[in-house]
């Protein structure tokens, strides 16, 4: 026999709706009929009292019914039958109740994918601690600036979210990227020089794209950011590595390797580079752009972690005018992870043919998340976090930078700027990330930073992990365990 809600043994309505509360009426139903599923006073297959019993017994609206019948659908709480009614359906899995995914075994082996399936899985297992993180810690973010930026996003008529955005991305955000980017020096028109991407990552394989064909071959900084190369050598074109030291880039090598590979480009960080954290001089800067004339390859600087560095640095797209330069940069790393909107600049005929293929990829960006990064930017609020931020990674590097010393390793000199340090840790680095992982801390060994995937005795740590002090004796044992 089907058991309806009246004949439930714990009434449903031994309370009334609190008609004055902040909480909707519908809301507040939704939830009562929830905590009695929760409570199994509803079982599953029990059939609620139609919209018009509801409505009466709550003394409410049968649009207010209605709505909360919709909020309980939604959250698969019940199920309407076509002709017959509302009725309590078994609970699905939820994210909470179900085991949380195990972190990937280092023992597997120690290559790109384990490091990223790592990093953002989506419920870790047990306390790990990201010690490759390339994000501000969470403490040094700025909340109360986007929840200020959706407010005002939410205020705004809803009638672009009926279309899609335009290829080029959100014009006045591209006309605040701008601004900043003149800033720096460089010089550019948002109408015919800028688009927007889904992130950094997103502009790269764009570009790549681009630029390269298969079997095509494309210079990198080694060491350089993983997945840059890892995006390449996944559209089958080969990336090649050009040692970068803390004292910067070996130009000779450059110049050796274009002249027998003919690159298509080379990819490089002027301004923070990832990971040693040494800004590039205007000295190199100058030769890079030379050595491009000279053997006819592009140059596609990524920005990052650009705005982690004060003073003045040399950008090679404020030297370079857009005849041989891409400049790509994102707000994921300083403003929101996930706030996936990055932006690239180039000459209006490369930008034009890249917005073509970003329409073939993904037809365009979604403009909710470009408007709320250009709020956040015209709201002046991003300039003085970014400021604080620099403040307090500059502080958290030298502290972290003397710690590491004092565990008996080698951080070199303190870098430039930025979120990391690059750090000779004088045994293997894949056996130390594997005792590491071990105590639930994930770094990153340097062999990941080489395209050549070569042995390292590098490690880069991150600033953001070095705030949580129980990462500490995890590294002081896992050091233990590698060490012998």
């Amino acid at each position: 026999m089907t058991m309806t809600l009246e004949q439930a043994e714990t009434p449903v309505f031994s309370w009334r709706l609190a008609r004055n509360s902040s909480v909707p009426l519908a809301q507040q139903l939704a939830d009562k009929v929830a905590e009695q599923i929760g409570q199994r006073a509803l079982r599953v297959g029990a059939r609620l009292p139609s919209i018009r019993d509801m409505a009466a017994l709550a003394a409410v609206s049968r649009f207010t019914v209605v709505e909360a019948y919709e909020l309980l659908v939604a959250h698969g709480l019940i199920q309407s039958r076509r002709g017959a009614g509302f009725y309590v359906q078994a609970p699905a899995l939820s994210a909470d109740s179900a085991q949380a995914p195990a972190m990937p075994s280092a023992r597997a082996g120690l290559d790109v994918s384990w490091l990223l399936r790592s990093m953002f899985q989506e419920a870790p297992a047990g306390d790990v601690l990201p010690g490759s993180s390339g994000m501000l810690p969470p403490a040094w973010t700025d909340p109360d600036m986007l929840s200020a930026a959706m407010r005002r996003l939410g205020r705004l008529p809803t009638g672009y979210l009926l279309h899609y955005g335009v290829p080029e991305g959100y014009l006045p955000l591209r006309q605040q990227v701008a601004r900043i980017l003149q800033r720096d020096g460089v010089e550019l028109n948002p109408a015919s020089n800028l688009m927007t991407t889904g992130g950094v990552t997103h502009a790269l394989g764009l570009v790549t794209r681009y630029l390269a064909r298969p079997g095509d071959t494309v210079l990198v900084e080694d060491p350089s950011w993983f997945v840059g190369f890892a995006n390449i050598a996944a559209q089958g074109i080969r990336p090649i590595g050009v040692p970068r030291s803390v004292r910067g880039l070996d130009l000779a090598r450059l110049e050796e390797l274009a002249q027998v590979h003919k690159p298509r480009f080379f990819l490089c960080n002027s301004v923070v580079h990832n990971p040693t954290g040494n800004v590039m001089t205007a000295r190199m800067a100058h030769e890079i752009l030379r050595l491009a004339e000279r053997y006819d390859f592009m140059v596609v600087e990524d920005d990052t972690y650009g705005d982690l560095s004060s003073g003045t640095p040399v950008r090679l797209a404020a030297l370079d005018s857009f005849k041989r330069v891409i400049l790509v940069g994102g707000f994921s790393k300083l403003m929101a992870a996930n706030l996936r909107v990055g932006y690239l600049a180039a000459a209006p005929e490369h930008v034009a043919a890249l917005c073509d293929l970003k329409m073939l990829s993904g037809l365009s960006s979604p403009e909710m998340g470009e408007r709320l990064v250009y709020s956040v930017l015209a709201g002046g609020q991003y300039r003085r976090h970014v400021l604080r931020a620099r403040e307090k990674t500059d502080t958290a590097r030298r502290v972290s930078h003397e710690r590491l010393r004092a565990l008996g390793l080698g951080p070199g000199d303190l870098p430039d700027a930025g979120l990391f340090l690059w750090t000779d840790c004088g045994v293997d680095a894949e056996r130390l990330a594997m005792a590491a992982a071990d105590q639930g801390l994930l770094l990153a060994p340097g062999s990941l930073f080489s395209p050549a995937q070569q042995p390292s005795t590098h490690i880069r740590f991150s600033i953001s992990l070095m705030q949580d002090e129980k990462a500490w004796p995890r590294l002081s044992h896992a050091l233990a365990v590698a060490r012998g």
